[in-house]
């Protein structure tokens, strides 16, 4: 009981952190700082930067932890994690490399909005009350260009330099991925061992809850800056 308390409190405070503004994509003042006056290739404070951002980004996080949530098989979870991965480099890369751009604060209230799919789709919430079953795989992938257009939005923020422009992105991204894996790892040995417990089943739906909480705030946050911040 206790273990399932501890657990629950923790999802709960991370629904209460993303009600700060910084918390999806904020950049740190030392960060932005080296950021602009970076010039060069620079490859191993771009993969610390890279880990640092996946382990602040809450909304990121959130989200595997609704992909994550039902998965018991190491070669799903992998699966799904890749398609994940696949997606959020791709528009991570084009948006920085290639100058892709849109609105950060639509692109932020998007990955909201992936936290509640996954986590209403966790729910069984399209077959109980919409009667169809979206491609979970599909939506992964897809959801997955947003989370890398939102990495995207924070970096267009500042003027990169174009000398060693590709060899830092490059880098920024395997530190994603490397802080992705290293949260992750805490994530899944969490799961499996409240799976172990009794009663998992019957208190997934408030954790889902919870997480659905969560991604609803982020998208009214961000919703709240769009609508401020249009001309």
């Amino acid at each position: 009981m206790r273990a399932r308390g501890r657990i629950l409190g923790l999802l709960g405070l991370g629904v209460a952190f993303l009600a700060e503004p910084l918390a999806a994509h904020g950049v740190a003042q030392g960060d932005a700082a080296f950021f602009l006056s970076n010039r060069g290739p620079a490859i191993g404070p771009f993969l610390y930067l890279g880990a640092k951002h996946m382990f602040t980004g809450y909304d990121h996080l959130l989200f595997l932890v609704g992909v994550l949530f039902f998965l018991y098989r190491l070669r799903d979870v992998v699966l799904y994690v890749s398609l994940f991965t696949l997606g959020h480099s791709v528009t991570l890369l084009a948006g920085v490399m290639w100058g892709v751009r849109a609105n950060p604060f639509l692109i932020d209230a998007i990955i909201g909005l992936s936290v509640v799919y996954k986590a209403f789709d966790n729910m069984d919430g399209f077959r109980r009350f919409l009667g169809f079953q979206p491609n979970t795989r599909l939506a992964v992938l897809g959801f997955g260009l947003f989370h890398g257009f939102g990495l995207a939005t924070t970096l267009q923020e500042y003027t990169l330099s174009d000398d060693g422009l590709l060899t830092n992105m490059l880098s920024f991204n395997v530190g994603v991925e490397l802080g992705q894996m290293f949260a992750l790892t805490g994530v899944l040995i969490a799961l499996a061992y409240w799976r172990t417990r009794e009663g998992f089943l019957r208190h997934a739906h408030v954790a889902n809850t919870l997480l659905m909480a969560g991604g609803f705030t982020l998208m009214g946050y961000q919703l709240v800056g769009y609508l401020v911040s249009a001309p």
